[in-house]
């Protein structure tokens, strides 16, 4: 899953296909004759008609306007040719022309995803031809002989629509590159730490051990370690807990023929395959105490032999481990050796639970919404209330269950929009769920009186939030408590206003 410009918080909108006034004011500038429109780059036509003498006429007709470059094509081959050559803002094709024609042309655009505008001409409409070409996608629908006040006022409102989606698509990628590093994406403040953790420490060969729970993006924090390493071998993954003792030493160090049953030939172990580059070893807390013993060797000398051989191979290899278990604890427990423990714990990185970074919920949800949005359709619209469920939801499972969630969402929401019904019922429902609070009488009632306190003045600030939509003002009015007072609370338990700012 190389970033970083402000963005307004309004962009959080605009990427769940909600325009703001800014938007629409850079379109009524670029409309107007600004930088973009007088000549910095050119809004292209694309007509596809057989009818040479029509094409030319429209062509004429267009090319008036200042700004627009128009290209004419004679079917609908040649007009699927040029749109995935170079982007088009609009298309205005025929619906009768040989080859391909004009409601097969809508249906590859639709198919292959390709962002322009259609509006579809014919001397044979009809009803019937109107409404098809509108379901497959057609902005709209003229019939031959056209008028040229008509086309003119179509063409403009489809070329504004055009720069309106592109504007949209624009902030999404800077959105996304603002707040993303190697593929990871995060506002919080902690993470943006340990961005800056990874950038310092990649390059050195320092052995990594990174500690979250299950789902915390371990193994993308991996990836992004080994990428800004820039280390010319590749990085090698192998899970320790997928793996039974007898399977991985083999898999960690290879082994000769014969030096078991089954070894018909010589095999490269994980070490070796990952010389050059880095060995990521995942749930390290999972490995049998016998082969700590062998990685602790190799961690040492950088040296092994593979089962059943007696050559020492030498590799020069990065080591980042991951576990979700504390390895210190584990230490303590006398589950894991103390010297390994070391040797892995040069560099620790713990990576946050979901719950702790709230304010990348709304970021991470629009992304993988427009990861799993259906082919050929716009990316699914998170509602507030759907919002709210997500926000509230404790995510046991970390960002691959949020992203679990969106999934599904994006499959059951056939209207363009996820609404709570089409989160999972877990979390759908967490909306009317209350905290649970354990008691725990070896700790005294004040203190979990406080905790208490603190957990329901967090929550009703949250609530609040949500409801007039990030506004402290508004939000102080609710609490009836002074502004100053809200803010102060805000930054106590570390809520970003900007979250909840129409989502």
């Amino acid at each position: 899953m190389s970033f970083s410009v402000a963005l307004p918080s309004e962009t959080l909108a605009i990427m769940n296909q909600s325009p703001t006034a800014d938007a629409e004011a850079i379109l009524d500038g670029q409309a107007a004759g600004s930088p973009t429109g007088n000549g910095a780059w050119k809004r292209r036509i694309l007509i596809a008609d057989d009818s040479a003498t029509t094409s030319k006429q429209l062509q004429q007709l267009l090319e008036v306007d200042s700004g627009v470059e128009v290209t004419t094509v004679s079917d609908g081959r040649e007009a699927l040719a040029a749109l995935i050559e170079r982007p088009y803002s609009v298309i205005i094709t025929d619906l009768k022309m040989p080859r391909v024609n004009g409601m097969e042309l809508i249906e590859e655009v639709k198919k292959r995803r390709l962002t322009v505008s259609v509006i579809v001409t014919t001397g044979y409409g009809s009803i019937a031809d109107a409404v098809q070409a509108m379901q497959l996608g057609a902005t709209d629908f003229l019939t031959k002989p056209i008028d040229v006040d008509h086309l003119r006022l179509v063409v403009q409102r489809a070329l504004r629509e055009r720069a309106l989606q592109d504007e949209v698509v624009s902030l999404r990628e800077q959105l996304q590159q603002r707040h993303s590093f190697q593929n990871i994406l995060s506002k919080n403040r902690r993470m943006h730490e340990i961005f800056e953790l990874i950038s310092h420490v990649a390059p050195t060969p320092a052995t990594v051990l990174l500690e979250g729970e299950t789902g915390t993006g371990k193994d993308q924090a991996a990836r992004a370690i080994h990428a800004v390493s820039q280390r010319p071998g590749a990085m090698v993954a192998v899970s320790c807990a997928a793996l039974p003792e007898t399977l991985l030493e083999s898999e960690l160090f290879g082994h000769e023929k014969g030096a078991f049953t089954g070894a018909a030939g010589q095999r490269k172990g994980r070490f070796e395959l990952a010389n050059g580059g880095t060995l990521f070893l995942d749930e390290i807390g999972d490995i049998p105490a016998p082969m700590q013993a062998k990685l602790l060797r190799v961690l040492q000398e950088r040296r092994f032999e593979r089962v059943g051989g007696t050559e020492s191979i030498e590799v020069d290899v990065r080591v980042i481990a991951a576990t979700n278990r504390s390895l210190k604890q584990l230490v303590a427990d006398g589950k894991f050796r103390e010297d390994l423990f070391y040797r892995l714990n040069v560099v620790k990185i713990d990576l946050p639970p979901l719950r702790e970074r709230s304010e990348d919920i709304p970021l991470l949800a629009t992304y993988f919404a427009q990861k799993y949005a259906r082919p050929g359709e716009a990316t699914p619209r998170i509602e507030p209330e759907a919002m709210e469920r997500l926000l509230a939801h404790h995510w046991p499972g970390n960002i691959r269950e949020l992203e679990n969630a969106i999934e599904r969402a994006c499959v059951t929401a056939r209207d363009g929009h996820i609404r709570p019904e089409n989160l999972p019922a877990d979390v759908a429902g967490t909306g009317k769920q209350q905290t649970p609070f354990t008691i725990d009488l070896a700790r005294p009632l004040s203190e979990q009186l406080a905790e208490l306190v603190a957990s329901f003045e967090e929550a009703y600030l949250r609530k609040a939030l949500q409801e007039c939509h990030g506004h402290v003002g508004r939000c102080a009015q609710i609490c009836g408590l002074s502004r100053r007072s809200v803010s102060d609370k805000l930054a106590s338990y570390n809520i970003d206003k900007a979250t909840f700012k129409r989502y």
